[in-house]
């Protein structure tokens, strides 16, 4: 498929995309005109390169990590090395602290909102 199709069926902008294929994170073949065609395969790659993209990995990190997924379901393949499984272990401990974070930003927020609403109904009364 063309560089517009695979934009348009992931929601991916053409640009990132390039990027991606610069950054060795996506291949495509030439046609004889010079236009990248992807295979069907391109689809589950780009989704699976945007979920790591927001689970905060850099591009490094994801070229890494992409040969030790499978494209067609994300699973593991068996070519992760100690050193990329202690790289990543560290990652997710990072996403750990983030989560635990969020949760405490999220908790004082709802402290808040139920105080500010229990003083609304107080005033409304």
């Amino acid at each position: 498929m063309r560089i517009g199709e695979l934009a348009r069926r992931t929601g991916v902008s053409e640009r990132s995309l390039r990027y991606y294929e610069k950054q060795g994170l996506l291949a495509a073949e030439r046609t004889p005109g010079g236009h990248r065609d992807y295979p069907a395969a391109a689809v589950d790659r780009v989704i699976r390169i945007q979920e790591l993209f927001a689970a905060g990995l850099c591009s490094a990190k994801i070229a890494q990590l992409l040969p030790c997924m499978r494209d067609t379901d994300g699973g593991p393949s068996e070519i992760a090395t100690p050193w990329l499984v202690a790289d990543l272990t560290k990652e997710r401990d990072r996403i750990d602290r983030l989560i635990k974070d969020l949760m405490r930003s999220r908790d004082v927020l709802d402290d808040v909102i139920d105080t500010a609403a229990g003083r609304a109904a107080a005033v409304g009364q």
